[in-house]
């Protein structure tokens, strides 16, 4: 993100009662402090950290949640954005004031152990603690560790007990090393984790969704798969590497995250079509989702539209400019539009909309766990909401 981007981000959500949005190297070595001293004048119920997989963000929550008085929430990323371009080896502080916002926040352990029954009980527990207020409204944040492959299942939970409430959130990342990533609550950091944190403002709320994939004519079928291991072993009875790469018209050696991101599997769920993205290719010439996979299932190559167009005339349905649109933006969605070189665009396009957040593994909204999918939430002051 450029310095005249985030200048213009900080000055843009100055305000009685706004959001504070922050970017700092994760490598500073006065980090904490140029962070307490940038949200303290917000006074914030939660502060929202995403950070670069280099940042100590457990020593950090630790740090910002004491001399704050506030909630610390956040998690490892594959890249971060504040209110300017994608960036790298950042941490972006969210500051949310208590003068306009609340919060409860729960850990959900143990996702490989499935322990549905747990989670419904801690997440029970949390709601009813939270009295509803009136002319306020409530939203959910979920953060899932984005190498559990569990993301489906937590996200269906939530779903189960918040009911039709708001929910959005992203996998946490790890660059692209997918090797280990990180969750914090405060000062406590958990593995094989997610974080729910239910959320109740005055400001109102919008979701902003958004792909820009259709499908293409060609059509195929899983013919093997892992479940569990979210792996494709044969497509049309063939190896799956092998016949994905013959159908975008390469060669299996060729295949590579670029590759991915802008040809993506498709799977029709619900009338609507969802993407299944690819993350790499096995020895065994497999192919591993970030997604959930059966044998069976039909599938369609993914046709890329306009990269940022479409993103533009959603959010500018929103009418006026939001306070802030907290959002989750695939990682595999950041690398095509790098190809394309679109970042000045993508820049120029989070800053003037006050877009702040994460590069995900993968992203949740409305019970269900996408991919390639832009995910956010704009919060308006009420007399604006669209």
């Amino acid at each position: 993100m450029t310095t005249e981007h985030l200048a213009e981000a900080k000055e843009a959500v100055r305000g009685a009662g706004a959001p504070v949005v922050l970017s700092e190297p994760a490598d500073a070595p006065d980090l904490a402090e140029r962070l307490r001293a940038g949200l303290a004048d917000a006074r914030p119920a939660a502060v929202l950290l995403f950070a670069s997989p280099g940042a100590d963000l457990p020593a950090l929550a630790a740090h910002l949640g004491p001399a704050l008085g506030t909630r610390v929430v956040g998690c490892s990323s594959a890249g971060e954005f504040a209110c300017g371009g994608y960036g790298h080896g950042h941490v972006v502080a969210v500051g949310l004031p208590a003068a306009r916002f609340r919060t409860e926040a729960v850990w959900l352990r143990n996702l490989a152990g499935l322990g549905v029954s747990e989670w419904m009980a801690e997440l029970r527990a949390l709601f009813s603690r939270f009295e509803v207020q009136p002319r306020r409204h409530r939203f959910g944040l979920l953060l899932i560790d984005g190498l559990s492959r569990q993301e489906e299942l937590v996200a269906a939970t939530v779903d189960a007990v918040a009911h039709r409430l708001p929910v959005l959130g992203g996998s946490a990342g790890d660059g692209l090393r997918f090797e280990e990533t990180c969750l914090v609550l405060d000062g406590e950091s958990h593995r094989d984790s997610a974080i729910f944190a239910l959320f109740e403002t005055d400001f109102a709320l919008e979701q902003v969704i958004f792909d820009h994939f259709t499908p293409s004519g060609s059509r195929m079928v899983v013919t093997a798969a892992v479940p569990e291991e979210r792996l494709i072993l044969e497509i049309n009875a063939e190896p799956a590497a092998e016949e994905y790469a013959r159908l975008i018209g390469l060669a299996p050696e060729a295949l590579n995250p670029r590759v991915f991101a802008e040809n993506p599997l498709l799977v029709r769920m619900g009338g609507q079509y969802h993407v299944r993205a690819i993350r790499e290719v096995t020895p065994e010439g497999g192919l591993t989702l970030m997604s959930s996979i059966e044998s069976g299932v039909l599938l369609a190559l993914g046709r890329a539209d306009d990269l940022t167009h479409g993103l533009q005339a959603r959010l500018e349905a929103l009418g006026e400019r939001p306070a802030l649109i907290l959002a989750f933006d695939c990682i595999l969605r950041r690398l095509a539009l790098e190809q394309a070189g679109l970042e000045p665009a993508v820049a120029r396009l989070f800053a003037d909309w006050r877009i702040a957040g994460f590069n995900t593994y993968g992203e949740q909204h409305g019970g269900v766990h996408v991919n390639q999918t832009f995910v956010g939430l704009a919060l308006m002051e009420p007399a604006h909401a669209a």
